[in-house]
């Protein structure tokens, strides 16, 4: 059969057609651009009508009569005013023009980009929260996600911010490897880069991953307005801790939710272990902690790496010793060690006695230590004690004494810490980046966020006793003689550390003697009115065997 040719419009008119077309589509929009102010007005005026109705619908019948007859009077006043009518005309059209104006349309719902990433989420959840005895399955290939996503957000890129799931009561959540895997896969899913914070509803079967904000890093060390025998380690998000600390942050001061910690004879939590690696904020939180401490105690600094990064706090007022050599880092601990026996001998006289306790045992006594195995694998060289051996009487009784021990070490010198020095620093930090295996071997418990791969300096996780995990952001408190400091931050530094010593309180004798008798330590006599223990330097110190 011949094939019949298209009719001549089709074939030989088509260009026309086109532009025809085009033409009216172009007159179409022209003439929309020049009728847009009468299209506003008109959509106002039917807005407004339709208002009207609906108000005079909902009115009762009873005030009808009393309503009309005060608009007719407002009509009447209006039409009898001069210019009356010409003002209401106006001012009717512009009431029409402001209803009637193009708004942004409310979003209700996901579009279709969000719709495939929540069906890509709900597909990937699939294997983990199903099984093939299940009769009526909330998870299954296909099937729609609008059942298990009861919320949803996202952020301006598109990505998941916050999601609800609710998943099957059969799913193993109360252990710990069944929920990691679902928190790794929705990490992956969800985009890297970012992190995440998973809570777990184990009664109501509900899991929400929400996206956290990062830390703020512009605070810098300051007078925290805080009681005698709390630290400031750091700052954590809003809803993690109940308590904020007033702080100034820039030219303005806010309330920032701090980790306080707690120390003193009442503290469950008395010594504290810092890790991280080398760059971590290890060093700066051991200096912030040091300038809170000088504001009612005495501190003992111990460095064991030797690179000076407490050389700022030699001499100051309230600084018993900056040692970082072998032999005077012993000495010191020895002392330190012979200190907290002889509080605990005279805070127990005392009580025999009727007495009140000695205001020198009362006085907080520090014992910082930077790196320590790098002391004890001099002392193993020299044939001489560990230093951790010189802690166990501060560590074990520094609470009834006053006296707190705060060690930093990196992760790959925590095998050498002693079960004396893991068993009584029940406080600890973390810091820099690190794996969630890492911060479980020192926290005792896994974080519930996820680790970004780039943290700044004095960023990680703390967590005092059995408390929660919490993330957490170190003050700044860099080294002010390093030439990388900023002016600002120098001069805050500067601005917080004690008055330097006088020549005379500085070459004044041993603080701290042994009775060769009583083998118990005897405070030397003072040569000034105050106590000699709170303004002596401990390298003089002359240890008697």
């Amino acid at each position: 059969m011949a094939r019949r040719p298209l009719p001549r419009i089709l074939s030989s008119g088509s260009a026309s057609i086109t532009r025809s077309r085009e033409f009216a589509r172009t007159a179409a929009d022209s003439a929309t651009d020049v009728l847009h102010p009468l299209i506003t007005i008109t959509r106002g005026l039917r807005l407004l009508a339709g208002a009207g109705r609906q108000k005079w619908a909902a009115t009762p019948k009873d005030r009808r009569g009393p309503t009309l007859f005060l608009v007719a009077a407002c009509v009447l006043v209006v039409a009898l005013i001069p210019y009356g009518p010409l003002l209401a005309l106006v001012m009717v059209m512009g009431a029409a023009a402001w209803k009637g104006r193009e708004r942004t349309p409310v979003k209700t719902g996901p579009d279709e980009a969000e719709t495939g990433r929540l069906q890509a989420l709900y597909e990937a959840l699939v294997p983990y929260f199903s099984t093939a005895d299940d009769p009526s399955p909330l998870f299954a290939h296909g099937g729609d996600w609008d059942q298990v996503f009861s919320g949803y957000e996202f952020d301006g890129d598109g990505r998941v911010s916050r999601l609800r799931v609710a998943y099957p009561a059969y799913f193993t959540d109360s252990e710990a490897s069944s929920r990691a895997r679902i928190e790794q896969l929705l990490h992956a899913k969800s985009g890297r880069g970012r992190e995440y914070h998973f809570s777990w509803d184990e009664e109501g079967n509900q899991l929400v991953m929400s996206v956290l904000d990062a830390l703020p890093t512009s605070i810098t060390a300051q007078r925290f307005v805080t009681a005698p025998g709390e630290t400031v380690l750091g700052f954590t998000d809003d809803d993690a801790v109940q308590r904020t600390v007033p702080v100034s942050d820039g030219e303005e001061t806010r309330d920032a939710p701090g980790v306080v910690w707690r120390t003193g004879a009442r503290s469950t939590e008395p010594h504290l272990l810092i890790a991280g690696q080398p760059g971590s904020g290890t060093t700066t939180l051991m200096r912030s902690i040091a300038l809170q401490a000088l504001q009612h105690g005495d501190i003992l600094i111990i460095e064991g790496s030797g690179i000076g990064e407490y050389a700022c706090l030699t001499g100051r007022e309230g600084v018993l010793a900056v040692e970082c050599g072998l032999a005077g880092s012993l000495a010191t601990l020895e002392w330190a060690a012979n200190e907290t026996e002889r509080r605990l001998i005279e805070s127990n006289r005392a009580r025999q006695s009727g007495h009140a306790v000695p205001e020198d045992t009362r006085r907080p006594l520090w014992i910082l230590l930077d790196r320590p195995s790098v002391l004890g694998h001099l002392a193993a060289a020299d044939g001489g004690p560990d230093p951790q051996d010189l802690l166990q009487v501060p560590l074990r009784h520094g609470r009834a004494a006053n006296v707190t021990v705060v060690m930093t070490e990196q992760f790959d010198s925590l095998d050498g810490l002693g079960d004396t020095v893991r068993t009584h620093t029940r406080a600890r930090v973390v810091l820099g980046h690190c794996s969630p295996g890492q911060i479980e071997s020192v926290l005792g418990l896994e974080p519930h966020t996820t680790p970004t791969p780039d943290v700044p300096p004095g960023r990680g996780y703390a967590r005092l006793g059995t408390g929660p995990v919490l993330r957490i952001q170190v003050p700044a408190t860099p080294d002010p003689h390093d030439d990388a400091t900023s002016e600002a931050q120098r001069q805050a530094v500067l601005g917080l550390l004690p008055e330097r010593r006088t020549a005379i309180e500085a070459n004044a004798p041993d603080p701290v003697t042994a009775d060769p008798v009583t083998a118990e330590p005897v405070m030397a006599e003072p040569v000034m009115a105050e106590p000699v223990t709170a303004s002596v330097a401990v390298e003089s110190v002359a240890v008697s065997d």
